[in-house]
């Protein structure tokens, strides 16, 4: 494998107008500067609406786009809506997203866009619905959502509707069929602009990088629609939900309330449910991030109520039955686990019979707990990180790490000071074994952890943090430019 190089920002973290980034200009700027680096990989967190704590992890499809991610200067450029700059303002602090409103200016403006140009569009909408046969079930999903003031569906008052009967469904969807067109429409504006950012990526030889939940919302229209594929009674309640169990870093564990899947079913229907899921990912990107890897080996099942994951226990899961049908189906599909977190022999047996690279996180490899994570440990067949959005800056490590842990980073990465330590640990990834290194942009940029994208188990203060307008400079780009060029990863 060649050795290659890419950076790690969520495209809701961009700059721009609008309270949050965008698909538009923004967005074709950055891979001008990702290609300035010298690099070729842009990884990006999952791009589905987001759902409770505004987790892209928690999304109402597996699907479907964020329409908050919709470039609305890009629509008023195609003149496809009007608005002035002063209804575009959501939010007063451009580096931080307020996500109530950024969701009302884009509901307006979106809605405002339907009105004036959907008739417009049609043709071309009625082609996409044709090509994406999930849209109709999320469209509805929606917009019975919305009908019903956004509770959880299973709250839903319409017995019919909630249990997705056939005579409800087809009442609803007539009652509501103009918010359900709305919802649709949006869907073909977000991939309409994605298909045109990813052909621009191309085009610079950069390979978009997908992250994909290996679970699924309990509030989604996936869980709606099908819900044979998961752990539920014939109330549509689950039975056992998804978490991790109490460790290092957390004692009571982490209590995700994810449903778990059905893998009887889904293995006596050949992984059919999941062949769709990862053929729709493999048009979106060119690599996929399978987050939480272990639960295809062993998931940790926690009956439905508990207060906390220490009351889960490990069961097993037909991991290799899939692989197998994935290589079959989706041959070309390249696909990296995610395999932090409890890696027993099972597990590992997993990730080498797959053959997929596993990742190294380098801000775990200095503190005598992850020492599989340490640089000297390191293989070339793996993708390596600073660090992931699920934890400290680098900066924000080191101001908190102990001496012990502090002393040995100096030891091996020749940084002379805690403020030089983000420099350290980017050169030092880049100048690595590992064939595949990944870059937060945030460590690109030294920043602390007021930067920090996600605390796990907690909500609030998550998802939040937007790059500054000039932060990706040419002098940096340079610098990076420089570190790929004397290490072999530069692009073609």
């Amino acid at each position: 494998m060649k050795r290659s190089s890419g950076i790690l920002m969520p495209v809701f973290s961009l700059p721009g107008k609008g309270g949050i980034g965008s698909l538009g200009k923004e967005s074709f700027e950055f891979a001008d500067f990702i290609h300035a680096c010298g690099m070729s990989i842009w990884q990006v967190l999952p791009m589905g609406p987001t759902g409770y704590g505004e987790s892209p992890y928690q999304s109402t499809s597996i699907y479907a786009g964020n329409p908050l991610l919709i470039s609305l200067e890009k629509l008023r450029e195609e003149h496809l809506v009007e608005f002035s700059d002063d209804e575009f303002e959501a939010g007063a602090d451009p580096n931080c997203i307020d996500y109530q409103a950024v969701r009302q200016t884009h509901d307006s403006l979106l809605r405002r866009c339907y009105l004036t140009s959907y008739d417009k569009l049609k043709d071309n909408i009625e082609e996409f619905r044709r090509a994406q046969p999930w849209v109709d079930d999320f469209s509805l999903f929606t917009a019975v959502k919305k009908h019903f003031d956004n509770i959880a569906w299973r709250s839903w008052p319409d017995e019919g509707i909630r249990l997705h009967k056939k005579e409800a469904i087809d009442t609803f969807r007539v009652l509501l069929q103009d918010e359900v067109r709305f919802v649709t429409f949006c869907q073909f504006l977000f991939f309409e602009q994605w298909n045109a950012l990813h052909l621009y990526c191309r085009k610079l030889g950069i390979r978009l990088f997908g992250d994909m939940p290996i679970y699924v919302a309990e509030d989604s229209a996936d869980t709606w629609t099908r819900p044979d594929v998961f752990q539920l009674d014939k109330n549509r309640v689950p039975i056992r939900v998804a978490g991790v169990p109490p460790d290092y870093f957390s004692a009571d564990g982490q209590l995700w309330g994810n449903p778990l899947y059905n893998w009887q079913r889904l293995y006596a229907t050949h992984f059919r449910w999941w062949i769709q899921r990862m053929r729709h990912m493999a048009q979106m990107y060119d690599i996929v991030r399978i987050d939480h890897f272990i639960g295809l080996a062993n998931y940790y099942s926690i009956p439905y109520g508990a207060s906390t994951a220490r009351f889960g226990r490990w069961f097993k899961a037909p991991g290799r039955a899939l692989i197998r049908t994935l290589k079959t189906e989706l041959p070309d599909l390249e696909i990296v686990a995610e395999d932090l977190g409890c890696v027993n022999d099972r597990v590992q047996r997993l990730i080498d019979y797959s053959g997929y690279p596993g990742m190294k996180v380098l801000v775990f490899g200095f503190d005598g707990q992850q020492n599989t994570h340490h640089p000297s440990n390191w293989v070339k067949h793996c993708i390596a990180y600073t660090g992931t959005h699920d934890n400290d800056t680098v900066l924000g490590y080191l101001r908190r790490a102990d001496e012990a842990s502090i002393h040995k980073a100096m030891e091996y990465t020749g940084m002379r000071s805690i403020e030089d330590g983000p420099v350290c640990f980017v050169r030092t990834a880049i100048e690595s074994i590992a064939d595949t290194v990944i870059i937060p942009m945030q460590d690109l940029l030294g920043l602390d952890n007021s930067a920090r994208m996600n605390t796990p188990s907690t909500i609030g203060n998550n998802w939040l943090w937007r790059m500054t307008k000039d932060a990706a400079s040419d002098e940096l780009a340079n610098s990076v430019y420089q570190l790929n060029l004397a290490s072999g990863r530069l692009s073609e």
